[in-house]
């Protein structure tokens, strides 16, 4: 679950946020203190539940909230003011909550335990990993367009490594081997690194990657992938390995053999 906490007073937004990280402890709580901020943030990553200061400089809370429900309409919005008036726009919007200031830890936690969208029932995956057969990158069911081809092959590479931090020397020699100059492949590296932050970006799922220096990681649990599926559920999965995977990438064929294996087993 991703939290944002927007309040242009530092000690309310500290407050707010204090008492959101104490709440749930496994959740990414981001503090933004104006409503341009906050919504450069919502476009770059998707967020569950927003407490919203309403009277908020230069954009005001219920415009941020009009903004943030274009960009995902099942958003937890919850209004915390020291005022009353700001509820029927609240309402309006078909907002989560309304909070009282000073917040109380216990009142935070009733709306955050009564969620109008809860989390967990409308993650809904946006991205999908097609591997058997021709590797493939869909969001909302259409092929995302990469600037370069290798872009699109590093995602390959990622979701191939399921989760595991692939070191940029480790995609450089998958996607290159020992083709070429690797100061000048460190430099395209770059490029196509950019390539990957920017697409995802314009398509808002830039949480699909775990960046660390140095190294890149697909986030298993916010895409669908047939392969994930496959070797999940096996023979219950709605996808079947039948022989073909990646075909377009030559590393691949690591894994195409392990897949055998599987199949083999399953079989008999």
């Amino acid at each position: 679950m991703r939290i944002m906490c927007v309040d242009a007073d530092a000690a309310a937004l500290a407050r707010m946020a204090d008492i959101a990280g104490a709440l749930a402890p496994a959740a990414e709580v981001l503090r933004c203190a104006g409503s341009l901020e906050a919504l450069a943030e919502a476009r770059a990553r998707e967020v569950d539940v927003a407490f919203i200061e309403p009277d908020l400089p230069e954009l005001n809370g219920l415009d941020l909230g009009r903004y943030m429900k274009e960009l995902y309409p099942l958003v937890n919005l919850i209004y915390t003011s020291e005022k009353q008036d700001c509820c029927p726009g609240a309402l309006a919007l078909h907002a989560s909550g309304f909070l009282s200031k000073p917040v109380t830890q216990a009142d935070a936690g009733r709306e955050l335990a009564d969620l109008r969208h809860p989390a967990a029932q409308k993650r809904h995956k946006r991205v999908f990993a097609q591997t058997f057969g021709s590797f493939e990158l869909f969001v909302d069911d259409k092929p995302v367009a990469f600037k370069y081809s290798r872009t699109k092959e590093i995602v390959a590479l990622l979701v191939n490594n399921r989760g595991a931090q692939t070191t940029n020397g480790e995609i450089i020699g998958a996607l290159w081997e020992d083709d070429g100059d690797p100061e000048k492949r460190g430099s395209y590296l770059s490029n196509l690194r950019q390539d990957l932050q920017n697409t995802l970006s314009r398509l808002n799922v830039t949480d699909i990657i775990n960046k660390q220096r140095g190294s890149l990681a697909i986030a298993v649990d916010r895409i669908r992938c047939d392969l994930y599926e496959w070797l999940k559920k096996r023979d219950k999965s709605g996808y079947r390995y039948l022989g073909d995977y990646m075909n377009q990438y030559s590393w691949a064929e690591y894994m195409h053999a392990e897949l055998d294996e599987i199949s083999y087993a399953m079989e008999d």
